[in-house]
């Protein structure tokens, strides 16, 4: 196995007496972050700052550039008989209300669009269905896109955004979460071989409101992610799933970014990730911040990565930064490891084949978080591309084909 990261931490319910930083301590605190609507704020990266240091930036470059077109992709909307979609003009008041980019591809994605499609669920209704938004790569042409996806006050529904085709698209996803409100979104990227994706979700979380941000990356040459929720009143709750699998000569990096900015707010982190072939490359980047005023913060995160061949590399870095005392509990979780041989042994001295057995310890590792996305559909989906990706690491361990294992 080449250039591994095994990073392994557990700082449960930590309680701090004043500001600091667990894992790999950032170049200054992320509420220093620089954010902005005008691209000259934020330049084009070299690959050496913090945020693309561990980022294929030349793969990515096109996605910096002043102007992007908008026909790489089609967006469709099926939505539930509640929900309102409409496509508005890049000056409707509405957009920007999730916060300001954070980084060159976002905030060029925001620059770039001239059109945006709104998902809205109206104030006190109750989605009947699940609400469908695919978005399909059409052309190899840089593209920018936007999507807002807004609950109402003590709305609740369910959003699956779905990625399919061939793109090389730059993207905003902004999620408004009103009071009360109760929003799930599960983003898939299921990419053709040669999709370059960079995604920026920006997510505001109303008092006493529920958001769960769902994550399933499997295709792609490159995808790059970077949540961000904030939350903007008390009693806010925040639940953050992702997994991801990736393959020879992927780069599949997910980057969030917690802000706990007021007092008696929730939030859970929970990542995990596969990955083998030579070239394989996953990045797992958790920041949360408690401000000073940020009482009563109860905060989690946890990443697990499972390599299953030589050659792949998994990086892992949680910050957690805490600016008060008066917190409720605070803490991570990070490793990186290869495949269990001694539960493979202890399978396969049991009767079972080698190859149930590895598919057998690949479904335990994944098979909490797939119950927590709630969407049969995708649950059965992500299981299907789980089983593909099998089929293909049994290849390279017994030099048979995938077609013939």
């Amino acid at each position: 196995m080449t250039a591994t990261t095994d990073l392994t931490t557990d700082h449960s319910r930590a309680v701090a007496d004043g500001a600091h930083s667990h894992g790999v301590v950032p170049a200054g605190s992320r509420a220093e972050r620089v954010t902005s609507f005008d691209l000259a704020d934020i330049p084009v990266p070299s690959g050496r700052e913090e945020e693309w240091r561990f980022s294929p930036v030349a793969r990515l470059q096109p996605l910096f550039a002043d102007t992007l077109g908008a026909d790489g992709v089609t967006v469709t909307v099926e939505a539930a008989p509640e929900v309102k979609v409409e496509t508005v003009g890049r000056d409707d008041a509405r957009l920007g209300r999730a916060g300001k980019p954070g980084d060159r591809a976002a905030v060029t994605a925001w620059n770039a669009v001239a059109q945006a499609t709104v998902v809205t669920v109206p104030a006190e209704a109750v989605a009947s269905a699940v609400t469908s938004v695919r978005v399909d790569g059409v052309s190899g042409d840089a593209t920018a896109s936007h999507l807002l996806i807004e609950a109402e006050r003590h709305a609740e529904a369910v959003v699956v955004v779905d990625h399919r085709g061939l793109a090389l698209l730059d993207q905003t996803v902004e999620i408004v979460v009103g009071d009360g409100a109760h929003l799930t979104v599960v983003s898939v990227q299921d990419w053709a071989e040669g999709t370059v994706h960079a995604s920026s979700h920006r997510a505001v979380i109303g008092r006493d409101a529920k958001l769960k941000h769902v994550v399933v990356t499997f295709g792609g040459d490159v995808v790059r992610l970077t949540p961000d929720a904030t939350f903007t009143a008390e009693g806010g709750e925040v639940e953050m799933v992702g997994l991801y699998f990736a393959d020879a000569d992927q780069h599949q990096e997910h980057r969030l970014f917690v802000d706990h900015a007021v007092p008696r707010c929730k939030s859970r982190v929970t990542y995990k990730g596969a990955l083998q072939g030579a070239g394989a490359h996953a990045v797992w980047v958790g920041d949360v911040l408690i401000q000073a005023e940020a009482e009563a913060t109860d905060t989690y995160e946890l990443n697990r990565n499972l390599v299953l061949t030589d050659g792949a590399r998994a990086d892992s870095v949680p910050n957690l930064e805490i600016e008060t005392g008066e917190i409720e509990g605070a803490g991570h979780a990070s490793a990186t490891g290869r495949f269990d041989d001694e539960q493979l042994f202890y399978l396969m001295a049991r009767g079972i084949p080698e190859a149930d057995a590895r598919r057998l310890v690949v479904r335990g590792f994944f098979a909490e978080l797939i119950e927590e996305i709630g969407v049969p559909s995708v649950q059965e989906r992500l299981l299907a591309s789980i089983e593909a990706e099998l089929e293909k690491s049994m290849s390279v361990i017994t030099g048979v084909p995938a077609a013939e294992a």
